[in-house]
């Protein structure tokens, strides 16, 4: 009896060494399969579906929560089929963000997105238009502004003279002002860096917006910042937002800003060679032409144009046609 006590501690001993073998394992090999940054962009996809997920459903919980405070049970019943239904179509997004970036990990690769930033490959903001050349396409020159038209609302784009270092890099900030009835509705503030490759790379914005809202339920004072991010901060990474060279370049997707569930624009360039007119510029024949577009929102997309020596031209959203035009620029002294 006492050896058959024995045989049994030591077969119980033996499976809880295999089932903790198995549990130290399983984390142990699944490093092994993505360790070195396999599939490593599918992956991040699949994990900012999940996080979506977990995102929709806290939601959703909030709102249940908030309709149990209304008094009258015809309120809370229409409050719980709003919850449910504002639940259902929120998660068909989550989906679709999903296919989004899976598609776009077909274009750019599964490779991990860590561009190789060193500060010693980046000229001074301030010598932009100077000793060094401006990217005709992207003119960082100081004090350039650009006016454009859109709707109701007027952008009015400046190259300051405010630098920012980020990452090492010294960065010149951009002034972005969009106003709508004589009231400032988002103010932006990008930064960019040219590289001694004529590549300008976005490192990040601070945006401020009037948050959107519905009929009365609008307040002035209600404000979002939400899309801002920075380069190095919470795993966020730079983009290009405009190549040196653009003769090799066609055809190509690129990130243009990567800030996982926050900032995750991209862009491909489709030509060198198209053709536009605005009241505040035109091309024949040597227009760079991009579309642009991000997983974040899978429906929306722009084509956008940019003119040498004057930068960006023309945006135009391929679903609506709606246009956002130059309508002057103004070269900095």
């Amino acid at each position: 009896m006492v050896q058959e006590k024995k045989i049994v501690r030591l077969g119980l001993t033996i499976i809880m060494f295999i089932a903790l073998l198995g549990l130290v394992s399983t984390p142990a090999l699944a490093r092994g399969r993505g360790g070195h940054g396999e599939r490593a962009c599918s992956k991040t996809a699949s994990a900012a579906f999940l996080a979506c997920q977990n995102e929709v459903k806290d939601d959703y919980w909030i709102a249940k929560g908030n309709c149990y405070n209304l008094s009258e049970a015809e309120d809370r019943a229409e409050c719980f089929d709003d919850a449910k239904d504002e639940y259902q179509e929120t998660k068909g997004e989550c989906r679709d963000q999903l296919e989004a970036r899976k598609d776009l990990c077909e274009e750019v690769g599964e490779a991990p997105y860590e561009p190789d930033i060193d500060p010693d490959d980046f000229i001074n903001p301030t010598d932009i238009g100077g000793s060094e050349d401006p990217n005709p396409y992207f003119p960082l020159v100081l004090n350039n502004t650009w006016v454009y038209q859109g709707g109701d609302e007027t952008i009015t784009v400046t190259v300051t003279n405010v630098t920012v270092e980020i990452l090492g890099v010294t960065c010149v900030e951009v002034s972005d002002v969009v106003m709508a009835d004589g009231e400032v509705i988002e103010d932006t503030k990008d930064w960019y860096a040219q590289d001694e490759d004529g590549n300008v790379w976005y490192f990040g914005e601070r945006s401020v917006a009037r948050e959107d809202c519905e009929e009365d339920d609008c307040t002035a004072y209600l404000l979002s910042d939400d899309g801002s991010w920075i380069a190095g901060v919470d795993f966020a990474q730079p983009g290009i937002i405009m190549f040196g060279d653009l003769l090799d370049k066609v055809g190509t997707v690129y990130r243009q800003e990567f800030a996982l569930g926050d900032a995750e624009d991209a862009g491909e360039v489709e030509s060198v060679t198209a053709s536009e007119s605005v009241p505040g510029g035109s091309c024949t024949g040597d227009c760079v032409q991009t579309r642009d577009f991000t997983p974040l929102e899978p429906d929306a997309e722009e084509s956008k144009y940019y003119a040498s020596g004057i930068g960006l031209i023309l945006e135009v959203d391929a679903e609506t046609g709606d246009r956002v035009e130059l309508q002057t620029f103004t070269p900095g002294p």
